[in-house]
């Protein structure tokens, strides 16, 4: 199975791990957040996720706004993912965003969600 990653904190750690521990999924992909400015120095640094992206070497796209951003867009509409996982990512999707896997996506979230 193709999957694209959507992740950003510490918190989103422990699932992409996952994903790439089990033989039947193929990480294709990861999308996170800028680098930001952090620390003492105010010195540009990559998001927990795109360390361990870059440490297995996968393909990552940082967009500052998805939703406006063709170029990721299509990248992904390329990569032929058949399911998004998204863990605290900081950004909305965009339904044409979420229609583009075969499966769907799935949304991992930190805090129980009520009902509706």
């Amino acid at each position: 199975m193709r999957i694209v990653f959507f992740g950003t904190p510490q918190f989103a750690i422990p699932t992409l791990e996952k994903l790439l521990a089990e033989l039947q999924f193929q990480v294709v992909g990861v999308v996170t957040q800028p680098d930001k400015n952090r620390g003492r120095g105010n010195k540009l640094s990559p998001s927990p996720i795109k360390e361990l992206a870059v440490a297995h070497n996968l393909p990552i796209w940082q967009p500052a706004r998805i939703k406006k951003d063709p170029e990721t867009i299509e990248a992904l509409r390329q990569l032929g993912a058949d399911l998004f996982v998204v863990v605290a990512y900081g950004q909305i999707l965009s339904q044409e965003i979420l229609d583009l896997p075969k499966l769907g996506c799935i949304n991992v979230h930190g805090s129980l969600l009520p009902q509706y």
